[in-house]
Parts: C-alpha cells; sequence; structure tokens
C-alpha cells in the first residue's frame, strides 16, 4: 500500500464510519469532562537539559546567588581586534568578579563557564533560572568595526524594542551566535518565549533596571562608560523570566584604550570592584525591603 492511499485512508476512513453509524442510527456518545474516560492535562514546558556549574561561597542558601555568564567561549571568539579575542578577555574579567565577591564572603557565585568551551546562548539563562539564582550577569566587549574611536562600558537591559538602532544591531550579532557557531537548540517559540518575558518579567525588569543603575553609579570616575551607558534590547541571553538579568559590555575591544584596561590585571581588577560593589548594594536593598 502506498503511503498517498495510506493517508487518503486515515482521512476518510473516520468520516465513512461516522456516516454508515448515523444512517443506521446508531449514537455516539460524545465525551464529556468529568467522565472517567476523559483526562484532562495541564501542559507546561519541558525543563531544558543543561550541566548545572558547581557553586562556590557559603554552604548556605540563603545567601544571595549570582551567576556569571562569560560571552562567547570555545570556537565562538566573539569580537576580534589587535590580536585579542573577546571571549578570553571577557572570561578574565568573569574571573576577577567571581573571585572579589568570594574574597568579601555572603553571596554564593556560579559561572556559565570558567574555562575556554562554548555553552549555547539558550543554556546560559536556563542555568540561572534553575540554579534559582538571584542575579545573573552576562559580561561582554563590542566590536565598533572600523570606529575606533569608539569606547566605554554600558549595560543592556531586556526590552521587546531597542533603546537605539547600534543596540539593535549588537542584539541581532549576539543572538545569532548559536546559528554562526552551528549550535541547532530546540526551544520555545519566539511567540513563546515573548509571551514569557511579558507575563513573568514586569517586576524582575525593574530589578533588572535598578541593578544597571547601580553599576553605573557605582562606577562612575572609576571606569570609562559610553555616552549611552544604558541600553535595552531584545537579548535572548537574558530571557530568564524570574531572574533579574544584565548584560555588561566592558568596553569595546575595538578601541585601544578599552582593549589595554581589558588584557591587563591592573584594568580588570577595576571592572570587578566596581561589579562587585554594585552587587551589593543591590542585595543589602534587597534585605531591606
Amino acid at each position: 500500500m502506498s503511503i498517498r492511499t495510506l493517508l487518503i485512508l486515515i482521512v476518510t476512513l473516520p468520516a465513512l464510519l461516522l456516516a454508515g453509524a448515523l444512517a443506521l442510527g446508531i449514537k455516539i456518545p460524545v465525551p464529556q469532562f468529568g467522565r472517567d474516560y476523559v483526562l484532562s492535562f495541564l501542559l507546561s514546558p519541558d525543563e531544558v537539559s543543561v550541566q548545572l556549574p558547581d557553586v562556590a561561597g557559603p554552604d548556605d542558601d540563603g545567601r544571595p546567588l549570582v551567576v556569571i555568564d562569560a560571552g562567547h567561549g570555545g570556537r565562538d571568539p566573539g569580537s576580534v581586534s589587535g590580536g585579542v579575542n573577546e571571549k578570553d578577555i571577557v572570561l578574565a574579567v568573569s574571573l576577577a568578579l567571581r573571585d572579589a565577591l568570594l574574597a568579601d564572603g555572603g553571596i554564593r557565585v556560579a559561572m556559565t563557564r570558567d574555562d575556554d568551551v562554548i555553552v549555547p546562548l539558550g543554556n546560559r539563562p536556563e542555568i540561572a533560572r534553575q540554579l534559582e539564582a538571584d542575579l545573573f550577569i552576562s559580561i561582554h566587549a563590542d566590536s565598533a568595526g572600523d570606529a575606533s574611536e569608539v569606547s566605554g562600558a554600558s549595560v543592556y537591559t531586556l526590552s521587546s524594542e531597542a533603546s537605539s538602532e547600534a543596540a539593535a544591531r549588537f542584539a541581532a550579532r549576539e543572538n545569532n551566535a548559536d546559528s554562526v557557531n552551528g549550535i541547532e537548540i530546540e526551544g520555545q517559540s519566539e511567540e513563546v518565549s515573548a509571551i514569557l518575558v511579558e507575563l513573568s518579567q514586569a517586576r524582575t525588569q525593574e530589578d533588572a533596571a535598578e541593578f544597571s543603575s547601580l553599576i553605573v553609579r557605582e562606577g562612575e570616575g572609576k571606569l570609562r562608560f559610553h555616552p549611552s551607558a544604558r541600553r535595552s534590547a531584545a537579548l535572548a541571553v537574558l530571557r530568564a523570566p524570574d531572574v533579574p538579568a544584565v548584560l555588561f559590555e566592558s568596553g569595546f575591544v575595538t578601541n585601544e584604550g578599552d582593549r589595554a584596561r581589558l588584557t591587563t590585571e591592573e584594568g580588570r581588577a577595576q571592572y570587578a570592584e566596581v561589579l562587585a560593589r554594585a552587587i551589593r548594594v543591590y542585595f543589602a536593598r534587597r534585605s531591606e525591603t
């Protein structure tokens, strides 16, 4: 039997049986909710299978947990300029931040990666969500192409509409990272993701915006910020609907000054100090409410 014939039978056979039953006066019971042969299910998305990292710091689940995400990694170098790969400098900044938080104590820390490996884009916020993190910070370094004069750090929060054309281009580039690097991840559709963000992120986004402002405040006079220091964009890495999340652009690898700060231990220590201070102030405020 051909596939076409089989499909025709599948489509027409129920209709023929129904017509025959009606012609013979046979009543066909219609299922109703409440009968024991009718089952109802509450459908929910399957958990995404990810390898959860170790959590460092106090052995106390009551302590706040920060997930630090070093962007790119492995065969994905990120932005490249002057012989420097984004993946390397953001990992170094992330490790410096982790060490600063652990040295001061009181905060638990997990990292999406702590060496040169690639982590699928969708897994990064999922790690924070499954660990029930209190804060998620993704660390990156941007590229301005031939515009080497463009410099300064900036902080992104999630929004369905980009705050500028440059923010939209950045989001498109970052969200496409998995496709460029040949990673196929099955997940929820854009429509479902948008609904989750819309329904679940009102308070979460308020907290993320507050943390974003604290980074800029604590960095004043210590870090060089881009004129548009606070931005928003539809960044997939920030779409954990129940975890306040920001993406910190530490600077531009295409700018000589930014690149120099990001490739020295002293420069990275400045970034770590500012971010660690902002994190502590953020949690101090949370404990007062």
